[in-house]
C-alpha cells in the first residue's frame, strides 16, 4: 500500500472572482495556507472544488498551477472522476502529464452502473494512466454506492492504493478494511466520521473544514499517530461544531463564506451553487467566532 495518502488530506475551494472567472492570487493564497497549515496532501477540482462547473481546461490550469506550487512540499491529488469513463480517461491523463502523485475518480454521478459496470470504469481509468488512484465512494452525492466486494476486486490492482470512503456508515467503513487491510488505504471522505475511522484502521482523511483550519486537523491526526487517543479526542468535539456550520448549507457555500471572512478569497460561487446570504451569514458568523476564528 501507498503511504503517500495518509494523514490530514484537504478538497481544497476553486476560488472565483465576481465574473466567475478563477481567482490566481486567491488560490495561491489558499495553497500557502495549507502548505504551512501543516496539510499532507492538496486535492484539486474535486467535489469541493465545484469541478462539475468548470471545463477541462480550467480543471488542466488549476491542477497545473497548485502541482507547481506545491512540488517539494506536498503531494497534489487531481479529482478526475466523471459519468463519461472516457472524459474521465482524458480527465486523468491530462493530470498525469502535469505530473501530480495520484487520482480521485470518483464513483460516476447520475448514471447509475452495476458493480461490474464500475469494476470496468476503474480498471479503464487504471490501465490508461498507471499512476495511484483513489477510489471515492459518496453515494449521497452520486446516487451509486460501491459495494466493499468491490472494493476488494480492485485492491488487487497495484494502482488502486486507497478509497475515499464517504457513506458515514462504519459497517460499510468496516467491511472495506476488513476485506482488503492495507492493501487500500482507508480514507474517511466525511469531516465527521475522520476521527472515529481512525478506529478501525484508516489513514486519515480528505477534509472540506481543513479548508479553514487545516493546523486543528493536523493536529487531531498527530495525536492519534502519537497514540494520545484523548488529545486526538479533544479536537475532535472542538471541531464537530464547526463542521456543523460547514456543512449548514450545500458544500463548499458555507467554506466560501468563511474563507472570505478570513481575508482569503471572495464567496462566488458557479451555478447552480449560489453564496451565502441573510440569516445564514450570521449564524455562520456566530459559529466561527465561538470557534475561535478571527473573522472580520
Amino acid at each position: 500500500m501507498s503511504t503517500m495518502f495518509c494523514g490530514s488530506m484537504v478538497a481544497l475551494v476553486t476560488p472565483f472572482k465576481a465574473n466567475h472567472e478563477i481567482d490566481w492570487d486567491a488560490l495561491e493564497r489558499l495553497v500557502q495556507f495549507q502548505i504551512d497549515g501543516g496539510t499532507q496532501a492538496i486535492i484539486a477540482c474535486g467535489t469541493t472544488a465545484e469541478a462539475a462547473t468548470m471545463s477541462a481546461l480550467e480543471q488542466g490550469k488549476v491542477i497545473r498551477f497548485i502541482n507547481e506550487r506545491c512540488q517539494g512540499h506536498i503531494p497534489v491529488v487531481a479529482g478526475t472522476g466523471s459519468s463519461s469513463t472516457s472524459v474521465a480517461i482524458e480527465l486523468s491523463q491530462q493530470a498525469k502529464e502535469i505530473g501530480v502523485d495520484g487520482l480521485l475518480v470518483v464513483t460516476p454521478p447520475y448514471n447509475k452502473p452495476t458493480q461490474e459496470g464500475l469494476l470496468a470504469y476503474y480498471n479503464a481509468i487504471s490501465q490508461a494512466t498507471k499512476i495511484p488512484i483513489i477510489l471515492y465512494n459518496v453515494p449521497g452525492r452520486t446516487q451509486c454506492h460501491m459495494l466493499p466486494e468491490t472494493v476488494e476486486k480492485l485492491a488487487d490492482d497495484p494502482n488502486i492504493v486507497a478509497i475515499k470512503e464517504a457513506t458515514s456508515d462504519m459497517n460499510v467503513a468496516s467491511e472495506i478494511h476488513e476485506r482488503c487491510g492495507d492493501r487500500v488505504a482507508l480514507l474517511s471522505g466525511d469531516d465527521f466520521t475522520a476521527f472515529p475511522l481512525l478506529s478501525l484502521g484508516s489513514k486519515g482523511w480528505i477534509s472540506v473544514t481543513a479548508n479553514v483550519v487545516p493546523s486543528d486537523l493536523r493536529a487531531m491526526f498527530d495525536a492519534w499517530d502519537r497514540g494520545d487517543v484523548e488529545a486526538a479526542r479533544a479536537i475532535h468535539y472542538k471541531l464537530l461544531p464547526l463542521h456543523r456550520a460547514l456543512f449548514a448549507l450545500s458544500n463548499p457555500i458555507p467554506t466560501k463564506k468563511t474563507l472570505q471572512l478570513m481575508g482569503y478569497c471572495e464567496p462566488h460561487m458557479r451555478s447552480p451553487l449560489l453564496a451565502m446570504t441573510g440569516s445564514s451569514i450570521e449564524t455562520l458568523k456566530q459559529a466561527l467566532t465561538t470557534y475561535g476564528l478571527n473573522i472580520s
